[in-house]
């Protein structure tokens, strides 16, 4: 089977934003995102002989790629990098100088029937990104009640027809089990009476049920927390999200940290006494209509760009 491609949206844009150059050219940097190392490739070629470069993928075939790499500055870990916390104790490092996330699925990982991501190849229902550990999407569905069922879709998918879709997910798997994503997606296209034009009826409820088993999210909340806890001042992170609940996490995080709260005007407290954000916002960007055209997985994409910093900068509200 031929190796299967995926093309990494905003490339240069996300490895720019990590500003690596000057002293920060033999900085150590996270992809937490490997996928089939689009990013970690670019920036191994703007690190300098003493950079380094740590990658984290859930995904063993992303990995399996990864270790074919021989380049002395990178590792790759086996795992999420909500782990990263750990994965910098064991190696004594303290501080890192950037940090990239580029969230959701890759055009492999949906193109590959046996992993059960698409509802356009009839497959094996599991949506693991890690097929080695985990409960699948088919044993989940095999033993849930209605009412998390349709949370989890309505939640995670923002689906409205949430409730008819568990109820039928639900029916359904009494006459037989629901193994394959053909089964999944006949039986949500029989509950969904109607969706967007050109958008396959299952695309939510395939989308919530992924991030649900995967705990995307969740691990979305984690890593930026512990990601930001190790960035050093002028450090850069650069995240890139694909829909708007990951990008909704995103802002808000980085909004938290680029404002503060600040005391009574009355009391008499000293300019530079004041508290001071944390974070500046570098803004965000957008494919442009030459990537969109060549890959239409950009056309949701939003790269989120900021740096760690101990005094305001002006303009850290995000928009």
């Amino acid at each position: 089977m031929p190796e299967l491609t995926h093309d990494s949206v905003l490339l240069n844009e996300a490895v720019d934003a990590l500003d690596i150059q000057g002293e920060r050219v033999n900085g150590i940097y996270l992809d937490g995102t490997f996928g089939r190392g689009g990013h970690s490739r670019l920036i191994l070629e703007k690190l300098g002989k003493h950079g380094r470069l740590i990658a984290f993928d859930k995904d063993p075939e992303a990995v399996r790629v990864a270790e074919k790499m021989t380049d002395s500055r990178f590792e790759i870990v086996h795992g999420s990098f909500a782990s990263l916390e750990s994965v910098l104790a064991e190696r004594e490092i303290k501080k890192i100088d950037g940090i990239l996330l580029d969230l959701g699925i890759s055009s492999p990982q949906v193109e590959d029937a046996k992993r059960g991501f698409s509802f356009r190849l009839d497959g094996p229902l599991d949506m693991r990104m890690d097929s080695s550990r985990g409960v699948s999407a088919k044993e989940w569905l095999a033993v849930e009640n209605e009412r998390k069922i349709a949370e989890v879709i309505h939640q995670y998918g923002e689906e409205r027809f949430a409730f008819q879709i568990a109820k039928e997910i639900v029916a359904s798997r009494t006459i037989q089990p629901i193994d394959s994503t053909k089964q999944l997606a006949e039986i949500v296209a029989r509950a969904v009476k109607t969706f967007e034009k050109g958008k396959n009826p299952a695309t939510r409820t395939f989308q919530a049920i992924r991030i649900y088993i995967n705990r995307e999210l969740e691990e979305l909340e984690i890593g930026l927390e512990k990601g930001w806890r190790h960035l050093a001042l002028n450090g850069r992170m650069s995240v890139i999200s694909f829909h708007s609940l990951e990008d909704r996490i995103v802002k808000r995080f980085f909004a938290g940290k680029a404002t503060v709260k600040m005391p009574d005007r009355r009391l008499p407290i000293r300019a530079s006494e004041l508290p001071q954000p944390e974070m500046k916002l570098l803004g965000k960007t957008k494919p442009s209509d030459e990537e969109i055209s060549r890959n239409a997985r950009a056309r949701s994409a939003i790269l989120r760009i900021a740096t760690r910093v101990f005094a305001s900068q002006g303009g850290c509200n995000a928009d």
